[in-house]
């Protein structure tokens, strides 16, 4: 009897240390991705401002970034990607001022509003807007959003910087009021109880208790949503107008985003063209290390201040 038991103790021990392993061979391997995804994207980029292939001086860091002209192929070549960092601000920042309270307001009618077949209706639409590829809905702004903004003689009114917003907000809404949703669910019912058993409305209580509790889960999706935002291709490569210009239209300017640059010129791209494309996806991979950490800053406090806020 003893013997059986120190069998089956050895065994859970065994299996323990196996699944131990498992998972730390997981974490070596993300860690070690993301390591080396940033020391080749270094490698391959860096070189544009040290050295060049051709009889001409390589581009400061200075005028990369601020420089408003983009011609690789000329004899003397221009890499400035200004168009591209104020094309792929414009782009998000829009989407997101339209998904971040409609996708909030989502989710809370999802988590707190809607009973039964209503709550399971929509939160099975959230889930295929999700899933819906992203040619798709590139399919959609050309074929339905452009044909009510073309107000114009000029067929290319509908391939702009506006039409890349609705359909970025569109893809970018599940992802806020899901985990909008998810993140409601998580607060204490204790909380709840106790605002309703003071006399707060149900309103009250999911203004002044629920969506502060929730506060840090909410701005992980608003920031994850702004993530698919700006790392997004296709669709926005479909409708944005793909001019490697500054806007001169505002919203209605057509624009090329940094990734539309490095998808567009891909292709057929060489020398320091080739380097160059690399050189945008540093500043693209630096852009989404900042609203990381970003990101990562105003959860702790929020988590701090909730800490605070529960000890008084």
């Amino acid at each position: 009897m003893i013997g059986d038991i120190k069998a089956t103790r050895s065994m859970r021990n065994t299996w323990e240390l196996l699944v131990r392993g498992v998972l730390a061979l997981s974490a070596a391997v993300s860690v070690f991705s993301v390591i080396a995804m940033t020391v080749f994207i270094l490698l391959e980029g860096l070189p544009l401002f040290f050295s060049s292939q051709g009889p001409y001086d390589p581009p400061g860091v200075f005028d990369f970034l601020f420089g408003t002209e983009w011609y690789p192929t000329d004899t003397v070549p221009k890499y400035g990607i200004l168009p591209f960092i104020t094309g792929t601000l414009i782009v998000t920042a829009g989407s997101i001022v339209i998904s971040v309270p409609v996708g909030i307001a989502v989710g809370i009618f999802i988590s707190e509003i809607a009973k039964g077949r209503v709550q399971s209706l929509l939160r099975s639409v959230v889930e295929l807007l999700a899933g819906i590829p992203s040619v798709i809905y590139g399919f959609c702004g050309i074929m339905l959003i452009g044909f009510f903004l073309r107000h114009t003689d000029d067929p290319l009114v509908n391939y702009n910087a506006f039409t890349a917003m609705l359909i970025l907000a569109v893809m970018t809404l599940p992802t806020i009021s899901t985990i909008t949703e998810v993140s409601l669910r998580t607060v204490p019912r204790a909380y709840v109880d106790g605002a309703r058993a003071l006399g707060s409305t149900h309103w009250q209580t999911i203004r002044d208790i629920m969506l502060p509790s929730a506060s840090s889960g909410i701005l992980t999706g608003v920031i994850l949503g702004t993530g698919r935002a700006v790392g997004e291709t296709m669709a926005v490569l479909m409708v944005a107008g793909n001019q490697p210009t500054m806007p001169d239209r505002g919203i209605f300017s057509r624009v090329r985003t940094l990734t539309m640059a490095i998808v567009n010129d891909m292709g057929y791209a060489g020398g320091d063209h080739y380097v160059a494309l690399f050189s945008i996806a540093i500043v693209l991979f630096v852009f989404i290390l900042l609203l990381n950490i970003t990101t990562q800053i105003i959860i702790s406090r929020s988590k701090n201040r909730m800490h605070a806020y529960a000890s008084n």
